[in-house]
């Protein structure tokens, strides 16, 4: 059996700062994806009334991400 446990980052009083190298879009157009120079990835949700609002922030890299690809099925 395969359980998914959702990682939670917790910061201060501001979030960590996120420099964007790169975005991208996914096909149904209601996410997108910032990389930034701090290494971090940013899910961001695309609401039909163009409202930004945060997903979720993926921590890991050790350098800037500069480049993001859709992978496929």
């Amino acid at each position: 059996m395969t359980m998914l446990v959702p990682a939670v980052a917790v910061w201060g009083r501001a979030a960590p700062s996120h420099s964007i190298t790169a975005v991208m879009i996914t096909d149904d157009q209601q996410t997108i994806v910032t990389g930034s120079q701090e290494g971090q990835i940013c899910l961001w949700d695309l609401s039909s009334d163009l409202k930004i609002s945060s997903k979720e922030i993926l921590f890991g890299h050790t350098a800037s991400v500069t480049c993001l690809a859709k992978a496929r099925e």
